[in-house]
């Protein structure tokens, strides 16, 4: 088998890819795609009792307007629009996200602690040289303590200190004592901040509906369940553990690029494996819990929630059945909460008994009632290896260390895993992604999204 254009990966950067190369009239390309699938990690499941899942909680919210007008022409009439509500669980109450601009919510030892550790001097003045430094720089300790801290450790399964802080941009809410203070005062919420402070969601199938759609007018030129076992960059072939060798001229991948740069490829040297060896990555544990609702009490408005405590086993919870009535079998009646838990070497889990455990964190985290608990109806669980790419503290330098090299070799790497930057990972960096690679290709146009900048 030959090809032009061969891409690994039928996620959110290959399809992205595909598409833009098929829209600029070039349709000499493959995708391999290791899963039965399309949709890489923004894949959607239905499971045996008619539930609708997600691998964690995607949400539709867009930095560009050529991914919104994809969106549009794939979904059409097909998408509900939400404004999010996102709550924090801290000290046994619920604070308003983002928390440091909501910390009157909190008793008033920890509220204080919080407007404390901002006060003039209680904070370091030296320039930071971690995430967890500048944690306690720009938030102080009381914030640290109560959030910062034990949440990012939840999420990522890494130690703030072992982590840069450059990622965060946009991603964080910094902190305004002022602000801090007028809302305690005046008694206001301040919740519109972020810029998935709306979202669109499709109206059924889960987000998985966006790339079946976006794979279906390129189906011939996918292969399905192959996963990519050797890549030779001088004879241009790709090889797969399912015996199919296919010969190329240029190559997108958008699976993790450690696999890439340290084992798949027979050019790598040990120059190329030292770097991909400093790429670290955690692991996420989606477990679906579904239910009937019986009790008004049983339902409110928000759409996700965050967990620093130690109560709970997870880092996040999807109220699911408000993201579509249609992720619920019995839309309006039921609940769909879908949770998730991150693991690694810093933050080991035992992942066969994560599901009691999430069942019993919503017990503790007054989201389900004790005496609910036989009336679960379905329990949907998925470990996936690679959950986040972490912006550790070697990140950069083994990037600029790989990137190169590979592109000296006919190879790009791109997509969440395939460029390892978290702050381009976003569904519609993600696609993004791939959109200008093909641009790149077709009209010689340089890459925005994704820089080493």
């Amino acid at each position: 088998m030959k090809t032009k254009y061969l891409i690994i990966g039928a996620g959110p950067t290959g399809l992205g890819a595909a598409h833009r190369l098929m829209e600029l009239g070039e349709h000499d390309f493959l995708i391999l795609e290791r899963n039965p699938h399309a949709g890489g990690l923004a894949a959607s499941f239905r499971d045996d009792k008619g539930f609708t899942w997600d691998i964690g909680g995607h949400v539709v919210f867009s930095h560009y307007a050529y991914f919104d007008d994809l969106m549009d022409s794939l979904l059409g009439l097909d998408r509900l629009e939400h404004e999010r509500e996102s709550w924090v669980r801290s000290n046994s109450t619920w604070v308003p996200y983002p928390f440091q601009n909501n910390i009157r919510h909190l008793p008033k030892d920890a509220r204080w602690e919080c407007v404390e550790g901002l006060l003039p001097g209680n904070r370091p003045e030296t320039r930071p040289e971690n995430f967890g430094q500048w944690i306690e720089t720009v938030f102080g300790p009381g914030i640290a303590r109560h959030f910062m801290n034990p949440y990012n450790f939840k999420v990522w399964a890494t130690p703030p200190e072992l982590m840069q802080y450059g990622w965060i941009g946009e991603r964080v809410s910094v902190v305004d004592l002022k602000k801090v203070l007028r809302n305690i005062i005046l008694e206001r919420d301040d919740v519109a901040w972020g810029p998935n402070n709306t979202f669109k969601f499709p109206l059924h199938g889960g987000t998985g509906e966006i790339f079946r759609r976006l794979a279906a007018p390129m189906a011939d030129r996918i292969e399905y369940g192959q996963s990519v076992a050797e890549i030779d960059a001088a004879k241009r072939t790709a090889t797969t553990g399912q015996g199919l060798t296919v010969e190329y001229g240029t190559l997108l991948n958008t699976a993790p690029l450690d696999l890439l740069a340290g084992k798949w490829l027979v050019q790598r040297d040990e120059t190329m494996v030292d770097a991909a060896s400093r790429l670290t990555h955690n692991s996420v544990h989606v477990a679906g819990i579904g239910l009937d609702a019986v009790d008004v009490s049983e339902r409110n408005s928000r759409c996700w929630m965050y967990f620093p405590e130690s109560d709970s086993p997870f880092y996040r919870v999807t109220n699911f059945h408000n993201y579509s009535p249609n992720n619920v079998p019995r839309p309006g009646e039921q609940l769909a909460f879908m949770c998730e838990t991150s693991f690694s070497a810093h933050k080991p889990e035992k992942v066969d008994e994560l599901m009691d455990r999430t069942v019993r964190g919503l017990v503790n985290s007054s989201l389900l009632r004790g005496d609910r608990v036989d009336d679960i109806l379905t329990r949907w669980e998925i470990a996936v290896d690679y959950g986040y790419p972490v912006p550790c503290l070697e990140r950069d330098g083994a990037l600029r260390t790989l990137q190169p090299r590979l592109e000296s070799m006919g190879i790009h790497s791109r997509g969440r895993f395939g460029g390892w930057k978290y702050e381009v990972a976003n569904m519609d960096h993600s696609v993004m992604q791939g959109v200008e690679w093909a641009e790149r290709m077709v009209q010689g146009t340089p890459e925005k999204t994704y820089t080493l900048d």
